[in-house]
C-alpha cells in the first residue's frame, strides 16, 4: 500500500471520529435540558402524590418508622392533632365496661377493659395496618396493635386468638381476633387502648361504649390538656357501679351504685333487634385437622345448625384459618 493511501485512508478515520465525537456531544447537549425537564416533573409529581397522601393518612406525619417489635414506644407528642373520628367501628358489641383507664391496684391502667366471652369477635376500630401480632404471657396475652390512617394506634389485649398478621391492611370493623382470658387477665375481657406517637389517651374521651358511638367526628387532641379530660370522661361514660351489669341493664333507667344510662336504642328501636342479634354472635376459628362435626359438638350445637348460621352443607370441607359463626 502506498503512503498517499495510508495517508488518506488515516484522515477519513480521523473526520469520521470528529464528526461523530461531535454529533454525539451535540445529542448530549440537547437531551440535557429535556432531561432537567423530566426530572423536575417527576419531582412534582412525586411531591403532589406524597402531599396527597399524608393528607389523607395523617400517621405518616407522627411515626418515623414502622416496627414489628414492640407494642409501644413513646415519641414527642404534637402540640395538638386532630383525629378524625368518622367511619369508626365499635371492637366489640360489648356495652359493658368494667374497669376504667388511670391508676387501678397501685399501677396505672393505660387501656379500658370491656368484658366479652371467649370466642367474641374482635374487630378493628378503624381502617390502618397491622403492626403487631404477638403474645406476652406476663401482659397483653395474644394481642394485636394496629396503627390507623388518622394517626392513633390502638391495642386489642387478653384474646384467645388472632384473625390477622402483621403487616396486614385491614378495614374499619374487620375481625381481628377472639375475645379471651390470655396473659395478665382475671377472667374473659377485651383490653383496648388508643394510642397516639406511643402515649396512652383514655378510649373513653373519644368513644362512648355504652352508646356504641364516638363522642364526636373529630378529636381535638391538645398535649397540655388531654390528661385533665380523662376523670371526666371516666364518669361519663366509664365503669358503672361494680361494672357487674350486662347490655340488658342498659335501658336507660338507674343501675345501682351508677348513674342514668341513656342509650340511642331508645331513640332507634328499629335497631334494636339487629344490635342484640349482633351481640350473641359468636365465631370459632378452624384449626389444623378439624372438621363441622368436632367444631360442632365442641360449640355444643349440632351440625345442621353449625351449616346453617354460615350457609353451607355437610359436605363442605372446612380449612384451617376459616371463621365460622356457631351462634
Amino acid at each position: 500500500m502506498s503512503i498517499k493511501r495510508l495517508y488518506f485512508i488515516l484522515t477519513v478515520i480521523m473526520l469520521s471520529f470528529v464528526s461523530s465525537s461531535a454529533l454525539a456531544q451535540d445529542m448530549l447537549a440537547k437531551q440535557a435540558p429535556l432531561d432537567k425537564r423530566m426530572r423536575t416533573l417527576d419531582t412534582l409529581k412525586l411531591r403532589s402524590v406524597m402531599e396527597r397522601e399524608e393528607a389523607r393518612m395523617p400517621a405518616s406525619q407522627l411515626y418515623e418508622d414502622w416496627n414489628n417489635t414492640y407494642a409501644h414506644r413513646a415519641t414527642e407528642l404534637p402540640d395538638s392533632f386532630r383525629i378524625n373520628l368518622k367511619h369508626f367501628c365499635m371492637p366489640t358489641e360489648s356495652r359493658v365496661v368494667t374497669s376504667n383507664f388511670g391508676a387501678r391496684w397501685g399501677r396505672a391502667h393505660k387501656g379500658i377493659d370491656l368484658k366479652v366471652y371467649i370466642g367474641d369477635t374482635i374487630r378493628s376500630a378503624f381502617s390502618g395496618k397491622v403492626r403487631i401480632v404477638k403474645y406476652e404471657a406476663a401482659g397483653y396475652g395474644k394481642y394485636v396493635v394496629i396503627r390507623h390512617n388518622n394517626g392513633l394506634e390502638t391495642i386489642y389485649g387478653h384474646m384467645s386468638d388472632w384473625l390477622v398478621e402483621e403487616n396486614q391492611v385491614v378495614k374499619a370493623g374487620q375481625p381481628i381476633g377472639l375475645g379471651g382470658n390470655t396473659g395478665r387477665s382475671t377472667g374473659s375481657h377485651l383490653h383496648f387502648e388508643t394510642r397516639l406517637c406511643g402515649v396512652a389517651i383514655n378510649p373513653a374521651i373519644m368513644f362512648d361504649f355504652r352508646n356504641q358511638d364516638v363522642v364526636a367526628d373529630y378529636y381535638m387532641f391538645r398535649k397540655n390538656t388531654y390528661e385533665s379530660e380523662s376523670p371526666l370522661a371516666n364518669e361519663l361514660r366509664g365503669k358503672i357501679g361494680d361494672g357487674g351489669y350486662v347490655a340488658s341493664d342498659v335501658r336507660g333507667e338507674t343501675i345501682p351504685g351508677g348513674g342514668e344510662v341513656k342509650t340511642r336504642a331508645e331513640r332507634q328501636q328499629n335497631a334494636a333487634p339487629a344490635k342484640a342479634e349482633n351481640a350473641t354472635m359468636r365465631y370459632h376459628k378452624v384449626a389444623v385437622g378439624e372438621t363441622l362435626y368436632g367444631i360442632a359438638k365442641r360449640r355444643g350445637i349440632t351440625v345442621d345448625e353449625l351449616c346453617k348460621l354460615n350457609h353451607i352443607t355437610k359436605d363442605v370441607k372446612v380449612r384451617p384459618g376459616q371463621l365460622l359463626r356457631y351462634s
